[in-house]
């Protein structure tokens, strides 16, 4: 799995001119998922998302979690984030997951933040053509890939 996580002073999804998920203050999530991802990859991510501490604290440090600043997580689906550009200038995305294996293990991810924050989480609507927009806090933009655990 692959996260591109942005701290955000607020998001939304829009599908068809209509908002279908949105923030205040709290986390962007753009997850791609690839076919070798397992559950254990899944629950993983989702403990370091809701641990990482990027929000600033008094004394303006990244010290603090989504949790302890009670910010709202909004996750959208992003098959492109494994696209390859390594032959040509046309991106291929043959390590996505296809549709049958993502979206089940995306609605999982998004249950298990749900878990662990004791919050609900917002989403974009999995498949579709969706507007994003977002007013990034610092900028603060952090990716993270289940197969490079560094």
């Amino acid at each position: 799995m692959r996260a591109v996580i942005q701290l955000v002073k607020e998001s939304r999804v829009i599908v068809d001119q209509e908002i279908v998920g949105e923030i205040g203050q709290g986390l962007l999530v753009l997850l791609g998922v690839e076919e070798s991802d397992t559950e254990e990859d899944m629950k993983w991510l989702c403990r370091k998302i809701v641990s990482l501490r990027i929000f600033a604290d008094d004394e303006g440090k990244m010290n603090r979690s989504v949790q302890d600043v009670d910010g709202d997580i909004l996750v959208v689906s992003q098959f492109t984030l494994f696209a390859s550009t390594k032959k040509g200038n046309r991106p291929s995305f043959i390590r996505s997951a296809p549709q049958e294996l993502a979206q089940p293990m995306y609605e999982k991810f998004v249950a298990e933040l749900k878990n662990l924050t004791g919050k609900p989480i917002e989403t974009g609507t999995f498949g579709a053509m969706m507007h994003v927009e977002l007013i990034n806090d610092g900028p603060v933009t952090i990716i993270i890939d289940t197969k490079d655990k560094q």
